[in-house]
């Protein structure tokens, strides 16, 4: 055997190296993480939002023993870069909510797993994160439920559902964060929150605090309009997306007296059910120098072919004003690949935003980093393609040609995107041009 060189104070017994102390020499320190001082922080940072009792992640990752139990799984997750959930091409674009681990925090879990999961010091750990127990958002200055809960049943397709929910407001508010909270996230496909103002005709004659559907409207003309409105949108849900939380200066606006019409999209998994939904508002401390308004991008008309891995589909259209753009949220179904959007310049110059690789599981809002000003004429194009083939794991019948639909084994193609208009512009004066 060579000799070894360099180490102080080491012998070598029958092929043991011991490590003794050396006057003068300090007994090297362990430089492996513990769970207190270097993990801990990572979770409240990116983990903990979902993992803990009551949100979307299946088991909470608070205290150590909790993360211990589940070690190898997290490495497993966080190494295949699946965990946090995040499928934004890094190629396009800064997010400010990029929950993304970099590489040394891959790396530090990783050491902490190979150095057999050491606890450290308590004394190490930052200041423990305060949640609102509900809540992704600060406690809500007012909160909006369902009076009664919806029974959704065990098997079969459900026609969308809706519910009119007065607000009570005697004044007009101004919304700076906004958060949907179904009582059974698990039968949820996405639901979308409308304002409807009092002075609106849509629904007029539906029933206010019951839910109904559009086929059970008795009139002809409300059956359609409940399928078709141009109100603005609080806020739309899918699972995994975030909470609505707009930059201070911003917000939504919801007038005096208005209802909040909620549609809900459920699913039926093999068991009965009942969702009992609320909305939490949080209201902006001053007056917002820009409104907020959820725009989108939508192509109904398209046909995908059976057995298609990569069937594209795209719209544009131009800004009819100035905006502000702040982020993306795109929908699509189980056939979802990919989403794109891109402003389109002359002479076939593209400028990408957003590419997103699609999964149906996880339909996340992504918020711009720094707000993109945009000039009145800015053509902005939303990009999908979908795959219809078997190699699609989640595809109900690759034998089939698919079109829009309102159910999961139908398809849609809608690229939400949200602005930041002056505070006196509504939508319908948004897209009058100038």
């Amino acid at each position: 055997m060579k000799p070894i060189h360099g180490l102080a104070g080491a012998v070598l017994l029958a092929g043991i190296v011991l490590f003794l102390p050396v006057k003068g020499v300090p007994f090297p320190k362990t430089n492996t993480p513990t769970f207190y001082r270097d993990v801990l922080p990572i979770l409240q940072d990116h983990c903990q939002n979902c993992h803990r009792p009551g949100e979307i992640g299946p088991m909470p990752l608070l205290t150590y023993e909790q993360t211990r139990a589940k070690a190898s799984a997290i490495l497993q997750r966080v190494r295949a870069k699946t965990m946090p959930p995040w499928f934004a091409d890094p190629k396009y674009g800064r997010f400010a909510n990029d929950p993304s681990l970099t590489t040394e925090q891959i790396e530090t879990i990783s050491a902490w797993l190979s150095g057999q999961t050491p606890a450290g010091n308590p004394k190490d750990a930052p200041p423990e994160k305060f949640w609102v127990s509900s809540w992704n958002i600060p406690q809500p200055d007012e909160v909006v439920r369902m009076p009664e809960a919806v029974v959704i049943p065990a098997k079969g397709e459900i026609e969308y559902t809706y519910e009119i929910l007065p607000t009570g407001f005697k004044e007009d508010k101004w919304i700076q964060m906004a958060e949907l909270r179904p009582s059974s996230r698990e039968h949820v496909h996405h639901a979308v929150v409308y304002i409807r103002p009092p002075d609106s005709p849509w629904l007029r004659n539906a029933a206010v605090n019951v839910a109904f559907t559009g086929s059970a409207l008795t009139d002809a003309h409300e059956q359609h309009d409940a399928h078709w409105t141009d109100s603005d949108m609080l806020l739309v849900y899918a699972p995994g997306s975030s909470p609505d939380h707009w930059p201070d200066g911003m917000a939504k606006f919801v007038p005096a007296g208005s209802d909040l019409v909620v549609q809900m999209h459920y699913t039926t998994n093999g068991h009965q059910a009942r969702d009992q939904a609320a909305v939490g508002l949080v209201f902006a401390k001053q007056l917002p120098s820009q409104r907020v308004l959820t725009l989108q991008l939508t192509n109904s008309h398209f046909s995908i072919p059976p057995g298609d891995d990569n069937y594209r589909v795209d719209v544009s259209g131009t800004l009819p004003n100035d905006a502000t753009l702040l982020g993306f949220l795109p929908h699509m179904h189980l056939r979802g690949k990919a989403f794109e959007y891109n402003i389109l310049y002359g002479r076939g110059r593209i400028e990408t935003l957003l590419h997103v690789n699609f999964d149906f599981r996880w339909q996340l809002t992504y918020r711009l980093a720094r707000p993109r000003p945009l000039k009145a004429g800015t053509r902005l194009q939303a990009a999908a393609w979908f795959d219809n083939s078997s190699k699609n794991a989640h595809n109900p019948d690759p034998h089939r040609t698919v079109i829009w639909g309102d159910q999961t084994s139908d398809e849609m193609m809608v690229g939400f995107f949200d602005v930041a208009v002056p505070r006196n512009v509504d939508k319908q004066q948004y897209f009058i041009r100038q």
